[in-house]
């Protein structure tokens, strides 16, 4: 792979330098062309925590004779505790050290028993495993599709149509698989003996470490490409400067200094310091049931939303470059995801030729799966690659994590049948969503679309 040449390097910093808009810097939520209503905060990135997408009063009936006869989806998994300790581990060195010295800000001496309080809940949830709140997100996931879909569910029941469960395998996808099937199984305790043993499979749903994603590990580890445009994403003035400014309202400004220059080498950079405060902000709503009295941990005090938007930003990029719509001459982030996408075409057309007599096929997997599978698909958001005259911004892109894949993110295709005929209703996040735009609807502005249109569009079969 050829290698950033100096001309591409400044251009990019001169396009990166502009690339977060005044309503990130700043910190504020609400309606967006791109959030589609609901206010969340990109500065969450993927750890963002789920909210529906749609009023369910606003979904588009069925076409007339049309009655639902199969569903399927596949989900992220709920909010969750961080994967290790690092993060915590790393500032809290730092703090002690500022501590030990006197040079802690009033502010600061706040945050180290905060954060070993927080790391003390992970620790008791377990690191990696479901929060409190991820389980309340696949609880409401669950409960809402039944509630769009009552006709399909009482269907199963009469005609013991069984529910296939699959996942990764990893523990809080095995967990969330079994908080969904648990939800739904409440809301009609005539689905629990149709709801069939969990399975297990990686090369579907765990792709990105499996054999079918062997070329993509190759190219993340090696491609030169690749590796310069990050260093230059995250090593740039105004990530040293939002480093200061995070480490400032911790520590005394002499402490900073020495951080800076790089006093610490055991602990890292400023910047990793800095990122660490981040990484604790950005997880810490996923385990606010586990805070004292179910109240939040307020770790947005220790980071401004200039600051927090920032490394937002930076890790939006990583996220994009590696797993989403990445360079637009390479398919390599992407690809992989087909073998998902050709499960969804593979049981909504063995429901239409009678080959399955399942009701509901659910699967549960990651965020390495569902951006991928939002960029085959051409979801929104999901749509435009970078160049090299047009590297990954905010100001050029709509790509945000915390749109595309926040926790417990879910795709959801509902099958409905009249006579010979099977229409696809797909739900992003439990919001209406148009296939891409060489997919023709039944009906202009509808959201339906016959299965054959859909083969044809996705290059199932000839047009």
């Amino acid at each position: 792979m050829r290698r950033m040449t100096p001309a591409l390097a400044l251009g990019l910093c001169a396009l990166l330098a502009t690339s977060v808009p005044a309503h990130a810097t700043t910190g504020t939520t609400g309606p967006t062309p791109h959030n589609h209503g609901y206010s969340y905060s990109y500065s969450y990135s993927t750890k963002a925590s789920y909210e529906p997408r749609q009023n369910p009063g606003t979904y588009q009936p069925a076409p007339n004779g049309f009655v639902p006869v199969f569903t399927e989806n596949v989900s992220r998994h709920g909010s969750r505790a961080a994967t290790d300790s690092k993060d915590g581990d790393l500032i809290l060195r730092l703090w002690d050290q500022a501590r030990t010295e006197g040079q802690l800000t009033p502010l600061g001496k706040e945050f180290g028993p905060k954060v070993r309080a927080l790391l003390a809940a992970m620790d008791k949830v377990g690191y990696g495993n479901l929060s409190g709140r991820g389980e309340r997100e696949l609880q409401g996931t669950a409960v809402r599709m039944a509630q769009r879909l009552p006709q399909l569910l009482t269907t199963i029941a009469e005609e013991h149509e069984p529910i296939d469960v699959v996942s990764s395998g990893q523990g809080r996808a095995v967990d969330s698989g079994s908080v969904f099937t648990d939800a739904l199984a409440r809301t009609d305790p005539a689905l629990k003996p149709l709801i069939g043993p969990a399975r297990t499979d990686r090369d579907l749903l765990y792709f990105h470490k499996a054999a079918g994603g062997a070329a993509y590990r190759d190219w993340l580890a090696h491609d030169q490409r690749l590796a310069h445009t990050l260093q230059h994403l995250t090593d740039q003035p105004a990530t040293h400067a939002a480093a200061r400014r995070v480490l400032a309202r911790l520590f005394e400004p002499a402490f900073v200094q020495r951080v800076t220059d790089g006093e610490f080498a055991s602990v890292g950079s400023a910047v990793d310091a800095a990122e660490a405060v981040y990484n604790l902000y950005g997880i810490a709503p996923a385990m606010r049931e586990e805070s004292p009295h179910g109240r939040g941990w307020h770790l947005d005090r220790y980071i401004a939303p200039r600051d927090a938007a920032w490394f937002g930003y930076l890790n939006d990029a990583e996220e994009f470059y590696e797993k989403g719509p990445g360079f637009a001459d390479s398919d390599i982030t992407y690809k992989m995801a087909g073998v998902l996408l050709d499960d969804f075409f593979r049981q909504a057309e063995a429901k239409r030729d009678g080959t399955s007599k399942l009701g509901a096929e659910l699967r549960f997997t990651h965020a390495e799966e569902i951006i991928p599978l939002a960029a085959l698909m051409g979801l929104p958001g999901s749509t435009e690659a970078a160049t090299p005259e047009r590297p990954y911004t905010y100001a050029g892109n709509p790509w945000r994590g915390a749109a595309v894949a926040p926790m417990a993110t879910n795709i959801q295709w509902d099958v409905f049948r009249k006579g010979g005929t099977y229409l696809v209703r797909m739900l992003y996040n439990e919001k209406e969503t148009s296939f891409k735009a060489s997919c023709r609807p039944v009906a202009q502005g509808s959201r339906f679309y016959d299965l054959e249109e859909l083969e044809r569009c996705f290059g199932r079969k000839a047009g």
